[in-house]
């Protein structure tokens, strides 16, 4: 296994820099990781900082699915939907250990929406070409049934059946910072840009970054800086001009967590309209039932987003008119909400309505910033950016490379590996630990499917620090299961103590801190 540096090698190689980087890039979630992966596999130096934890934002509260966007096609967005389509087979294509097909079923009640549906999702199969999943085809109530057995059955007349892609979103983004450290990159969590340099032009060339653990600052110049911040690219480019107008109309999000019984099948739903303009999904998701999402205008970009009672209300009413047992609060296992950075309409669209397609920006004084877009389109979304930052910057010319490039981990025929599949090929290792010292085999938690060995390895190769960066992300208790995720906590800090040479007190420091963010996972 190619061994991957670790977090003080890649501080020391920040310290002894003299020179500048071709590209800082700011933001460690989807957008920032894929440019600095791309342009590392370039060739270019890069370096990219990240505030808190790796996807510690948006990157990780999506909705799991690696998908072209059934309801842009509805709104005529080809283009959009043509892109995502491809992205989502080159996802599959690089990342066969990561991104699976999971098939959907859009109930029907009226008449016409068999008709209606199937030709949508029909010419949705046709736009994906050689990167499809699986035809769709009408399905009868009977049919409709077997694949969806808790599905509410007054009225029903049938169904129709797609596909599409799933993935556990921050899997698939740690490895994606591991691939960018073994093209060349530098990548680095809880390390924070608190201001942005100019040179006497007036143009940025440079950024002040923040070890968040020790304090220690360092003055890091570059050719290009690529603001790639997500909810808070407008906080990134006012630390240089505090009057400048915003980019992003932030909009909410909220999912909803339940155990299997309420989608007891490996088959999803897709509900194509639902009252406020959105699609509506229901989906099997880590041997749980995922149910998303919402579309809520905010004014506030905060870091730790909480779903409102307006929107956990909504969901619960919605889901209920398509499932024969009605979830309730009680039924909540975890709840969580993200915020989509989509690019400011002129004309006042609600965010519903507003575009999904990315958007490049340069201000006067030559910050780049990338924002908007979806996380299926994450690469594309990356080789733009890099194309533009080697232009701006005056690189040499080089071709994009990421199209072909398999992720930390490929392994063809990782469902061998069980619940370790996600690692790919990582999962052998993890097993070799597990066979020599039999206590890392041993389960955290009975209601979840993780064990000790995981927790180690994130802490080791996945770049750990905090006691929420293994519970939410590295592993997905949290947001699978919040009062097991707490009850795990002591048990956890603990194997992290040990393998980070911390004391007592950061144990009991951590479980305290967890338990103060888990508790936005409940409902109250």
């Amino acid at each position: 296994m190619y061994r991957l540096p670790t977090r003080e090698e890649l501080l020391e190689s920040v310290r002894l820099r003299k020179r500048p980087w071709d590209i800082v890039v700011i933001g460690g979630g989807a957008t920032g990781v894929g440019v600095a992966l791309d342009a590392a596999a370039r060739g270019y130096e890069v370096v990219l900082f990240e505030r808190a934890d790796f996807g510690q934002g948006t990157s990780s509260r999506s909705t799991k699915l690696v998908h072209g966007g059934v309801r842009y096609l509805e709104r005529g967005d080809v283009p959009l939907v043509m892109e995502a389509l491809r992205e989502r087979g080159l996802m599959r294509q690089n990342a066969p250990h990561l991104v699976n097909d999971l098939a959907f079923v859009v109930p029907t009640y009226a008449w016409w929406e068999g008709p209606f549906y199937g030709a949508g999702l029909r010419v949705y199969n046709l736009l994906a070409g050689r990167y499809g999943f699986g035809k769709s085809r009408n399905l009868s109530k009977e049919k409709t049934l077997e694949y969806l057995p808790t599905i509410r059955r007054e009225g029903l007349r049938g169904g129709v059946l797609y596909y599409d892609g799933q993935f556990d979103d921050t899997r698939f983004l740690i490895a994606l910072v591991q691939t960018a450290l073994e093209q060349g990159a530098v990548a680095l969590n809880y390390c924070s840009v608190v201001a942005l340099r100019s040179g006497a032009d007036g143009v940025i060339r440079g950024v002040v970054a923040r070890d968040m653990e020790t304090g220690e600052e360092f003055d890091v110049s570059a050719k290009v800086v690529v603001n790639a911040a997500g909810p808070f690219v407008d906080q990134v480019r006012r630390l240089a001009d505090p009057s400048l107008p915003p980019l992003v109309a932030p909009s909410q999000g909220i999912h909803l967590v339940f155990d299997r019984s309420f989608l007891p099948s490996d088959v999803a739903i897709m509900v194509p309209h639902t009252s406020d303009g959105r699609v509506m999904f229901a989906i099997p998701w880590c041997g749980h039932t995922l149910i998303g999402t919402t579309d809520t205008p905010i004014q506030e970009v905060i870091a730790e987003p909480r779903p409102l009672e307006a929107e956990i209300d909504f969901i619960l009413r919605t889901a209920a008119l398509y499932l024969h047992k009605a979830p309730t609060r009680a039924d909540v296992l975890s709840m969580f909400a993200g915020i989509r950075p989509l690019v400011r309409s002129s004309n006042g669209k609600s965010t519903a309505a507003l575009s999904r397609d990315h958007t490049i920006h340069v201000d006067q004084n030559g910050l780049l910033t990338i924002t908007g877009g979806k996380w299926t389109t994450y690469r594309n979304m990356a080789e733009d950016c890099v194309n533009h930052a080697a232009m701006l910057a005056e690189l040499e010319e080089r071709p994009c490379r990421t199209r072909v490039l398999n992720l930390h981990g490929f392994h063809p025929n990782a469902e061998r590996f069980g619940e370790l599949a996600a690692y790919g090929s990582d999962a052998i290792v993890l097993q070799r630990f597990m066979h020599a010292a039999p206590e890392l085999g041993e389960i955290l938690h009975p209601s979840l499917p993780y064990r000790a060995v995981q927790v180690v390895w994130a802490v080791r190769h996945e770049f750990a620090r905090t006691l929420e960066d293994v519970l939410s992300r590295r592993l997905r208790a949290t947001f699978l299961n919040a009062r097991a995720a707490i009850a795990m906590a002591q048990a956890v800090a603990r194997l992290m103590a040990k393998e980070l040479g911390r004391d007592e007190a950061w144990v009991q420091r951590q479980v305290e801190e967890f338990r103060s963010v888990a508790a936005n996972y409940l409902p109250r």
